[in-house]
């Protein structure tokens, strides 16, 4: 009985590492894309100073805004379909 157990727990834990690696990395990806669409901009066009400067800074606090939503909204389907 003690190997069943073991390796349950050994399974959810795995599944948990699994969630927030997936959580991670399309997090990134999301940041990154974002970030790309917003800034992109400044660096294809000439632009003024302060406007490449300010799609870069919207830019970078878009997409660390939505890649902490994305790690939150990942990681809380995951909860609800383990306690499911």
């Amino acid at each position: 009985m003690a190997m069943a157990s073991s390796t349950g727990s050994r399974q959810d834990r795995d599944a948990t590492t699994v969630e927030i690696v997936y959580a991670l990395l399309s997090a990134a990806f999301l940041a990154a894309v974002v970030f790309g669409v917003v800034a992109g901009p400044a660096a294809v066009w000439d632009l003024p100073g302060w406007a490449g400067r300010f799609l870069v800074r919207t830019g970078g606090a878009v997409a660390g805004v939505l890649a902490v939503l994305r790690v939150v909204h990942v990681l809380r389907q995951y909860e609800r379909r383990r306690r499911a």
